[in-house]
């Protein structure tokens, strides 16, 4: 049997991290249900401790998911979940984002001028990709 998965990644800010990463690759942040996080909260299966508030939005503090525009059928969904610890060493799972028909190097200086950090650059035959980190710290790798 084959399985589908979802990408998750540890956060200290996971919804401010899902805006910067749903920017990153032109992807959507799931929508809140404010109306069934009250409703948790009313019937006692959740706190307000579990709860916040992101631009103007009631979210579940835990975490917050983006998804490709056009569904699940073309890309896993990638889940920022919020964790107390900072990010320590490098990761060992990273995505490559592939430009496609875009200027990777134009995608690159918009990335850095959103917040990334750049690692380094690298070549293997003919492919090149520039190493970045997210805000957060979290690698990633820009190529065509």
């Amino acid at each position: 049997m084959a399985y589908t998965f979802q990408v998750t990644v540890d956060s200290a800010t996971p919804h401010a991290l899902a805006d910067w990463w749903a920017d990153a690759l032109g992807w959507e942040v799931e929508p809140s249900d404010e109306a069934f996080i009250r409703r948790m909260v009313a019937e006692g299966r959740a706190g307000e401790d579990d709860t916040t508030t992101h631009r103007g939005t009631l979210v579940w503090k835990a975490g917050a998911a983006i998804r490709h525009p056009e569904g699940l059928e073309r890309a896993p969904r990638v889940l920022f979940q919020r964790v107390p610890e900072p990010k320590t060493v490098k990761n060992r799972v990273h995505l490559d984002v592939r430009t496609g028909s875009d200027d990777f190097r134009a995608v690159v200086e918009r990335l850095l001028a959103k917040g990334a950090t750049f690692l380094h650059e690298g070549r293997q035959g003919p492919y090149a990709w520039t190493t970045l980190a997210d805000p957060e710290g979290n690698e990633l790798c820009v190529s065509e």
